[in-house]
């Protein structure tokens, strides 16, 4: 491994950065966030300050064009991802840029074109699959410890009904689908190691904001498995993921936002007893998937191990979220 970190900038003041990923990755020996953009100048220098970020910029642009950054992390609204993701590698830099991709898989091609283009890498920032948690839970399934896999079901949910937020805003690419759903299509395909073949979809769409508020899915996957998931931006907050197999049952308590100053945990249960008597627990100490994501992304650029999951993996889940809109409007199943 190369001794000169990678010197990251980052696209806006997303919540995201703030508070979970930017934190995470000024932990890391591998990189350093050293910059910070935004359309205001006076809330980049401020965020910046505040972050001990030691440069700001009052454009996009302007620190695309810094020579000393190599590295861009775009959380910026869903819209925006694939535009000022191929402008950062058009300007020399790599790119990590968060989940969705994209607002359709067409657009998300934009991206492997890019990257053949510039020889830049670019990936999207699905954090949970660098979770020790999501790590096991993949290798104990893949490894038959639940017999014959049958199903995966997947429930996560917030309430929030801000219309001026940028998950409320139909226009920009809001709604559960896009931002909280992509996460039960994207562990399906992690866990199963497999792509679906056709989908169907429920969906109620907030009369007011015309984001979906309320989607439910069910996923094919090749040899009769399942994904069943719902997401909701408007009920109470939960999420949880069980995996089923002929063998045994596989439950992960706290999926998507474990807290990484604790220990996780996952319920390997033998079901001989519904009251919880055959369950054994195995736990993780605090890991920081972001820490963990933005590592191995930078591992990627000094070439020292390719990247897990490129840029075609989140095509294909975005191929999965598409067909889902579609059977959505159809009323049937959808093919990918």
């Amino acid at each position: 491994m190369a001794e000169k970190p990678v010197l990251w900038g980052v696209l806006g003041a997303a919540k995201i950065a703030r508070l979970k990923v930017i934190p995470a990755m000024q932990r890391s020996a591998l990189g350093k966030i050293h910059g910070l953009a935004s359309r205001d100048a006076e809330r980049a220098r401020a965020t910046a300050a505040d972050l001990g970020i030691p440069k700001s910029y009052g454009s996009y642009e302007e620190m695309l064009a810094d020579p000393e950054i190599e590295a861009v992390y775009n959380p910026l609204p869903n819209h925006l991802h694939v535009p000022l993701t191929v402008q950062a590698m058009e300007a020399g830099k790599h790119v990590l840029c968060e989940k969705p991709i994209a607002l359709t898989a067409d657009e998300a091609s934009a991206l492997v074109a890019a990257q053949a283009r510039t020889g830049k890498i670019c990936a999207e920032a699905f954090m949970v699959r660098h979770h020790p948690q999501w790590i096991r839970a993949r290798e104990l399934v893949q490894g038959g410890a639940l017999g014959i896999v049958r199903s995966m079901n997947v429930h996560f949910a917030y309430h929030l009904t801000d219309p001026t937020n940028v998950r409320n805003m139909a226009d920009i690419g809001g709604g559960g689908l896009y931002d909280i759903g992509c996460y039960a299509v994207a562990t399906s395909r992690y866990v199963f190691g497999a792509e679906p073949t056709r989908v169907v979809a429920l969906m109620d769409r907030d009369p007011v904001t015309k984001v979906d508020r309320l989607t439910s899915g069910m996923l094919a996957f090749p040899d009769n498995r399942q994904l069943t998931f719902t997401c909701s931006t408007q009920v109470v907050p939960y999420q949880r993921a069980v995996v089923m197999g002929d063998k045994g049952r596989l439950e992960v308590p706290v999926p998507f936002n474990a807290d990484p100053t604790k220990p996780t945990r996952i319920l390997i249960d033998d079901g001989s007893d519904l009251y919880g008597a055959g369950i054994k627990v195995e736990e993780f100490p605090p890991s920081d998937p972001y820490l963990n994501q933005g590592d191995a992304f930078v591992r990627a650029i000094r070439g020292v191990e390719p990247l897990a999951y490129p840029i075609g993996d989140a095509v294909l889940n975005m191929k999965v979220i598409d067909a889902l809109f579609r059977s959505a409007d159809s009323g049937r199943w959808e093919g990918l």
